[in-house]
């Protein structure tokens, strides 16, 4: 029995749906089903405004263009984190901050974070690491206090929320992915999320290659040209329709991987694991969203350890992010900074299986296994 880390996810109506946008004549940006998943983040989450994008990294770079963000800025952002939240800042010229993480969850300690801020800092750009929110009042009080932007990289937040308020709404910009292993998918995509209505109009020039074309086919100007820096950063009406069968999904796909997560979560819990490896911890403020399940491993040793057996049994069990400020990209720059808690996560965390597909009987199979490699490895 094989059991692969990731299998997407399909409603049975994304065929159906794309077939009736090619039968609609409009497959590229903004037809029926782009403006049809807009009102429903809209009218779910209440975000102001949302543009839907190929990707969530496209999404991240219209944000650092929205902000302006110049050679010499400086952006602050957690060093746990994929290339994508620290690139779409660097290809303006901006020079990442790294934050390091908390000592009991992947997120940014914001206690480090007002040290860091300098007159030449922007923005600081939070990551809620396995859909699990970032202290945003905390965050919120420094960016007021001095001035910065916030921008939410909420890539796996989809459906969480930060003291009963949506993930993605509370920062001036956000970021959403629905690439395949997320909760909700097109298999590439993304969506900006614009909570500053400042932002508005831009936005929808940056999106369509610094042309005012929005408008125009809004009969707002009697023709389009070139107004200002831009690219083509729009999500076709294709993937939007695959996209919306799955948002008319979204509460049966939560319940289910809800349920899996915590199976997970009451097995690897037992005291009698403990002492090898911990479970994923979430704040009071927070939801889980049940975008992953992680353990952290005491050692690197044993992660590696663990990867292997469940490689053997037929399961597929994965680590994540290399800590950025220690990746030979950054090394060339000589921007060195002892982060301790970025490093640990590194080595130690593995993530586990989870997916809509995934029963009971394979979730409690992983766990078993789990516990026969960690009493094997304490022999």
């Amino acid at each position: 029995m094989n059991i692969p880390f990731n299998r997407p996810y399909l409603s049975g109506n994304e065929i159906k749906y794309m077939l009736d946008a090619v039968n609609r004549g409009k497959i590229a940006g903004d037809g029926y089903y782009t403006r049809a998943c807009s009102d429903w983040f809209v009218e779910t989450y209440q975000f102001q405004k949302v543009l839907l994008t190929t990707s969530c990294t496209d999404a991240l770079e219209m944000a650092a263009i929205l902000l302006d963000i110049k050679p010499g800025d400086e952006v602050i952002l957690p060093s746990f984190t994929f290339v994508s939240t620290a690139n779409a800042f660097l290809l303006r010229g901006a020079i990442p901050v790294f934050v390091d993480s908390e000592k009991d969850n992947p997120n940014m300690d914001v206690g480090k974070i007002e040290n860091l801020i300098s007159e030449k800092t922007r923005a600081i750009v939070p990551v809620h690491y396995a859909g699990v929110a970032c202290d945003m009042k905390a965050i919120m009080h420094l960016a007021k206090k001095y001035g910065l932007y916030v921008v939410e990289d909420a890539a796996q937040a989809i459906d969480s929320f930060y003291e009963g308020q949506p993930l993605g709404s509370i920062g001036h910009l956000s970021a959403f992915s629905f690439h395949e292993t997320k909760n909700i998918i097109s298999g590439e995509g993304g969506m900006l999320v614009i909570n500053s209505p400042e932002f508005n109009e831009r936005a929808e020039v940056i999106r369509e290659k610094g042309t005012n074309r929005s408008k125009y086919f809004r009969g707002e100007v009697d023709k389009y040209g070139w107004v200002d820096v831009g690219s083509s950063f729009l999500m076709s009406d294709l993937q939007a329709a695959f996209l919306y069968a799955q948002l008319q999904s979204l509460s049966i796909i939560q319940e289910r991987r809800k349920r899996i997560w915590t199976i997970y979560n009451e097995y690897l819990s037992k005291d009698a694991l403990s002492s090898h490896i911990r479970v994923n911890h979430i704040p009071n403020y927070g939801t889980n969203n049940a975008h992953m399940f992680y353990v952290v491993c005491k050692t690197p040793e044993l992660r590696t350890e663990l990867i292997a057996f469940l490689k053997e049994k037929g399961v597929m069990a994965v680590f994540h992010y290399q800590s950025l400020h220690n990746s030979q990209f950054m090394h060339r720059f000589n921007n060195r900074c002892d982060l301790p808690m970025a490093d640990y996560y590194s080595d130690r965390l593995l993530r586990l299986p989870l997916f809509y597909e995934l029963n009971d009987i394979e979730v409690l199979r992983i766990c078993g296994l789990i516990e026969q490699c960690l009493m094997m490895y304490a022999i």
